[in-house]
């Protein structure tokens, strides 16, 4: 008798990494201020098994110009919270999602300026 292991693939909707309305409410926020400003147009969120990402995007049909990631399972390493940049460089990381996202609150304040 063999001992079946588990899947290796994603196998449901239980298994996915998501933000919590918590996460959400300062992310939108900062969104909104950013929309106001003329900077950014769309947005995307995407539920992975590993990660949930917030996709920012300048206009609809571009590439992501920003990326809030959250990684659950590297917030003893890396940090749970990060912000990507569109080149894939690391913006900032941390596990205190407004601090990391002040990185994009300085960008508000140069673009009002």
């Amino acid at each position: 008798m063999s001992i079946q292991e588990p899947l290796p693939f994603f196998t449901g909707p239980d298994d996915r990494v998501s933000f919590h309305r918590t996460e959400l409410a300062p992310i939108l926020s900062l969104y909104g201020r950013m929309v106001a400003a003329g900077e950014w147009r769309d947005y995307g969120i995407s539920a992975l098994r590993d990660m949930a990402v917030f996709s920012i995007f300048r206009r609809t049909a571009e590439h992501p110009i920003y990326r809030i990631e959250k990684r659950p399972k590297l917030r003893l390493k890396q940090q749970l919270y990060a912000v990507v940049g569109m080149d894939g460089q690391v913006l900032k990381r941390g596990n205190d999602l407004s601090a990391v996202l002040r990185v994009l609150e300085r960008k508000l304040i140069r673009s009002v300026d």
